[in-house]
């Protein structure tokens, strides 16, 4: 296992020189112009619906600091030049607690997603089974589609119809600064959690911050190392049962509780900076990149970022488990998007995210500036990749990960306010010690149940 813990051996493994579908690469509206009222949410469709060729002004609601999707919109109003995009942003955490109301009162063509079932059960995003069989995300390998599928009222997840697509697939690991490594002795990326524990230990005695991460505001970032931890101590099945809200599942488990301790030891340890339940993400990012600290838990969609911003100096590895020949599971989901139910141009918008999977310059955009492999066919075009690049490393990453069958949803989308309401307060009272671990998890729980339960 040791071997596909090492960033950048995997990488090049995965070039697949294929054409794109010719179907997505026509220009739209040239030979059967479609209409741009949106078409029936299940109804069967006479062929895949297009932008056509009158002029269009796409809206969307984004998240500030990610240049992945208007890298994409651009691109596509190249292709396309009868579509052009009206862009609103604001941060993850803006868009979570304003979701539904956008949704409902200005509803967009095309909005990044926050957690869904809340959306789905109360009929705020376009139902996309007719796309899918237009189109064929239907024939792509279903692992990619399973996040995003919903029972009846949104529940459970994980089967039924689909409500959103990725713009890729992302994944979170460890981001590390090669310079500091090599001064704390670290030649390859720790092979078990033991091993980790020993290089942020050296790391704190050579007077550098161990890990750099974020934990302020609404958005608590101690949820991205907390659940790497869950990944060593524990399958991913039973975590992602409890995103999934299936009958019966629990966050507060022996091997939950093991990961969260672990954390705390981490905090208690000195391991993050001093004010890290005052550091946002931006800020966290800007640390990291001026070299302020060894290592950082963060996503392969700021590959493409570090690999200019810190070229040649960053690596990436998987979490280590925490036993030698451990399995390697870690977060990993799609970068989700979906259709408003009232969407003025839901045809246009299901083109667009059909053409982001499928249009050869799209996918490389999506692993050049989005670092992560893009959804789509399984014998998809992948663009080559340097070896000696953080995104070949985060590549390679994700291709042990589906080797390994370790691929979780992020405990944050369990409900639709359980990151803001739950995790993050409980993650900087655990900083502040204000709450123990065991504390952590079965408020968490409790919360989880009445959320649930309300719905």
């Amino acid at each position: 296992m040791a071997r596909r813990v090492r960033p950048g051996t995997a990488g090049t493994a995965l070039v697949i020189a294929m054409a794109t579908l010719a179907a997505a690469c026509a220009a739209p509206g040239a030979d059967n112009p479609q209409p741009q009222a949106s078409s029936t949410d299940t109804a069967p469709m006479s062929a895949p619906p297009t932008c056509g060729s009158d002029p269009i002004t796409m809206t969307g609601y984004f998240e500030t600091g990610f240049p992945l999707p208007r890298e994409l919109t651009t691109e596509f109003t190249k292709q396309y030049p009868n579509v052009t995009w009206d862009i609103r942003e604001d941060q993850f955490a803006v868009i979570t607690q304003n979701a539904p109301r956008v949704l409902a009162d200005n509803p967009p063509d095309l909005m990044r997603l926050p957690q869904v079932s809340e959306l789905v059960k109360d009929n705020l995003l376009k139902n996309l089974d007719g796309y899918a069989e237009a189109f064929g995300w239907d024939k792509w390998p279903a692992s990619q589609l399973e996040q995003l599928r919903l029972g009846p009222g949104g529940r459970p997840r994980g089967e039924g119809s689909l409500y959103a697509l990725g713009l890729n697939f992302s994944m979170t690991g460890v981001f590390y600064n090669k310079k500091l490594a090599a001064q704390v002795g670290m030649t390859t990326p720790p092979a078990t959690l033991a091993e980790l524990d020993d290089v942020l230990e050296k790391a704190k005695n050579a007077g550098i911050t161990p890990i750099v991460q974020f934990n302020g505001g609404a958005t608590g970032g101690l949820a991205f190392p907390l659940q790497n931890l869950m990944a060593s101590y524990g399958p991913p099945g039973p975590i992602n049962d409890w995103i999934f809200q299936k009958p019966g599942a629990t966050i507060d488990t022996p091997s939950n509780l093991k990961a969260v301790q672990h954390l705390e030891k981490w905090i208690k340890a000195g391991y993050f900076q001093k004010d890290v339940n005052a550091v946002d993400y931006a800020t966290m990012m800007s640390r990291f990149i001026d070299g302020q600290g060894l290592f950082m838990f963060n996503g392969d969609w700021e590959s493409g970022n570090l690999d200019k911003q810190m070229a040649g100096n960053v690596g990436f590895h998987l979490m280590p488990p925490a036993e030698p020949g451990g399995k390697l599971a870690a977060m990993s989901a799609p970068l989700t998007f979906g259709i408003a139910a009232n969407a003025k141009n839901a045809d246009c918008a299901a083109f667009f995210l059909d053409w982001v999977a499928t249009d050869q310059r799209a996918r490389e955009i999506g692993v050049e500036v989005g670092g992560s492999r893009p959804m789509g066919p399984a014998d998809a075009y992948m663009p080559e990749v340097a070896s000696d690049t953080v995104t070949a490393g985060t590549l390679g990453a994700g291709a042990d990960i589906a080797e390994d069958n370790g691929a979780m949803d992020f405990i944050a989308n369990a409900t639709g306010s359980i990151y803001a309401k739950s995790w993050t307060p409980g993650l900087q009272k655990l900083v502040a010690g204000q709450q123990t671990a065991e504390e952590l998890l079965k408020t968490v729980q409790a919360d989880y149940a009445g959320q649930v339960e309300g719905n």
